[in-house]
């Protein structure tokens, strides 16, 4: 069961209309949520997906420094030990940052996941890792990735473990062979992209969703619904839509290694979207992606 905060200093950020939400921690001037291992894990981060060599390091830097504590990387993105290198630079403890990666398609199986994971493990330099998901629901070695995920978290070799690109359909596939429900599920999702139903099961299951490629790459920032709400919160339409996520209560770990846009990204917290603007973002959906399709697997 998942681990809720009931505190009095909790506040409840939702502004959406579901009645269905875990409380969230307001800390240290950012928020946090609790997954259901009862790891404790910001709600905004940064991704590091196509950065490498310096770039990826001094992106993770630079994020350290403006205040991210949650950072998203994997075995694909090739900058594992990039990512490592900066954190152990950035003289923040190891202890207040929330660091996941993820098998790649490639190394996925029981075995080939295990030691992948130690690959991941040598090149992050961590003695452990917060969050490990499996990538992309790749069909054969499926089950037996997710399996060999499993002892990882039992010997406290990761503090959860999670799933990326399920859509439904292969959570419900899950269900079958599992016997730890994920943590985590990472999916595209933004306003343009407002996966309803996917939210709702993942709320059910006591799964936190986190939204990679929010801000669909910039390609909707000229939508004049967008730009009207951000002139009537005097916000861009980036932390528009980085502000919308977290009142859902959806992790979301946006792209960035411009020291700018990395302190617009994380300047999110001192303003509230009302409810009825809130419902007005939700219907910006048009089913518009910037990566491919998980459906496409089945």
């Amino acid at each position: 069961m998942a681990v809720r905060n009931s505190t009095p200093s909790a506040k409840n950020y939702w502004g959406w209309r579901s009645g269905n939400c875990p409380a969230l921690q307001l800390h240290m001037n950012q928020l946090y949520t609790v997954l259901n291992t009862g790891a404790r894990m910001p709600l905004l981060g940064l991704g590091v997906y196509d950065m490498y060599d310096r770039e990826a390091e001094d992106a993770v830097g630079r994020a350290l420094e403006i205040g991210y504590r949650l950072i998203d990387t994997a075995a694909m993105y090739k900058n594992e030990r990039e990512i490592g290198n900066a954190i152990r630079a950035s003289g923040v403890p190891r202890r207040d940052i929330f660091l996941t990666t993820k098998v790649a398609d490639a190394d996925q199986g029981y075995e080939a996941t295990l030691r992948a994971f130690e690959e991941s493990s040598r090149k992050l330099n961590c003695d452990y890792i917060d969050l490990y998901l499996v990538h992309w629901p790749i069909r054969a070695p499926l089950k037996d990735s997710w399996r060999a995920l499993e002892p990882l978290f039992a010997e406290k070799r990761v503090r959860a473990i999670g799933v990326a690109n399920y859509l439904v359909p292969f959570l419900t596939e899950l269900d079958t062979y599992s016997t730890i429900t994920p943590a985590l599920n990472q999916v595209e999702f933004s306003p343009y992209l407002f996966l309803e139903d996917l939210l709702l099961e993942c709320r059910r299951r006591t799964i936190q969703l986190q939204a990679y490629t929010p801000l669909v790459r910039g390609q909707r920032f000229s939508d004049p619904k967008l730009l009207r709400m951000a002139e009537k919160y005097g916000k861009t339409p980036a932390q528009i839509i980085l502000r919308w996520a977290l009142q859902l209560g959806v992790s979301t770990i946006p792209k960035s290694a411009n020291a700018e846009r990395l302190k617009e990204n994380f300047n999110v917290f001192d303003f509230q979207i009302g409810a009825d603007d809130m419902n007005a973002v939700n219907a910006f959906h048009e089913n518009f992606r910037v990566v491919d399709d998980p459906m496409g697997l089945l």
